[in-house]
């Protein structure tokens, strides 16, 4: 496989097809094209072609890499799905809270009905942070 690039180097963010392309690749691993849309298929009913073409998308926006295997290609996550979170969540953070934390918290908090499971995970996250 060719070396995967840095992931400090900014991304263009994934749409919602490319994400859900990658949750796949995350969930399985290293995989063709066809295993992608195997994967898929219980949910949604796509053409090979248009799950070809999103991968090798995120191939070029560096989410992922390939190797050829045969006639095709075997393609892994460039990117782990924590640092896309961590990115994703930079991005939220510094764009719709203004940096913020507490802010962000905050709306969390007031717009989502949390279990009180939920919310004793929180307090533990918050203890153990300090």
């Amino acid at each position: 496989m060719r070396k995967a690039r840095s992931t400090r180097r900014a991304r263009k963010p994934l749409t919602p097809a490319e994400l859900e392309m990658m949750n796949v690749i995350w969930r399985i691993g290293p995989c063709t094209v066809a295993q992608v849309l195997e994967e898929l298929r219980p949910h949604r009913e796509l053409a090979y072609t248009s799950v070809s073409t999103i991968v090798r998308i995120l191939e070029q926006k560096g989410y992922v890499t390939s190797a050829k295997a045969g006639r095709g290609h075997v393609y892994q996550a460039a990117v782990s799905k924590a640092a896309y979170q961590q990115m994703s969540l930079d991005n939220l953070l510094a764009n719709v809270f203004d940096g913020e934390p507490s802010m962000l918290v905050q709306r969390l908090l007031d717009s989502k009905a949390l279990t009180s499971e939920e919310l004793a995970q929180i307090k533990a996250l918050l203890r153990r942070k300090g």
